[in-house]
């Protein structure tokens, strides 16, 4: 797939058939994650492979806007390490780059992906770290919902002209 159709392309994807997502598929997904740009080169985040039912559950539950994850082959918790990232607030930054790069591999792979938000919601963080056990230093700050397409999503006209300024304001 070449990149520009990716970018343009991909979509949030919330319908799953119930085809399974293999470990190596997901493993390639995490592996783009890795290799997205951080400050630094710190690379502050872990992630977490998770398939069973009842995690997702607990993540709905926790989550009003998770419903997806029902669906979903698998899923992956994206965190950062306090200890390991740049400065303080970067963390959150570099995991929103290995999001990205994981979506858009995701995409590569012909699967659907959905980002569901937890950083920085407060109740979202505390469920998360009660779910996984998380130790303090360790943030979540995001999930994918992993699957593959039972919906294809059409692809509306971002470019906003009026958003681009040249020199100043």
């Amino acid at each position: 797939m070449e990149i520009f159709e990716a970018l343009l392309n991909r979509r949030s994807i919330r319908k799953y058939t119930n085809d399974v997502v293999s470990d190596q598929q997901l493993e390639k997904i995490i592996e783009a994650g890795m290799y997205a740009p951080s400050a630094v080169n710190t690379q502050p985040w872990h992630f977490i492979i998770f398939k069973d039912m009842k995690t997702r559950e607990a993540i709905i539950e926790a989550h009003q806007h998770a419903q997806m994850l029902k669906g979903a082959s698998a899923a992956i918790l994206i965190c950062f390490d306090t200890k390991l990232q740049h400065d303080e607030g970067y963390g959150p930054v570099d995991c929103s780059n290995a999001t990205q790069n994981m979506l858009l591999a995701a995409h590569g792979l012909g699967l659907g992906a959905c980002w569901v938000g937890i950083y920085p919601r407060k109740n979202r963080i505390e469920a998360l770290h009660k779910i996984f056990n998380l130790p303090e230093h360790i943030i979540p700050f995001a999930v994918i919902s992993i699957g593959f397409p039972a919906e294809t999503r059409r692809n509306p006209d971002r470019f906003l002209k009026d958003r681009i300024h040249k020199e100043k304001w």
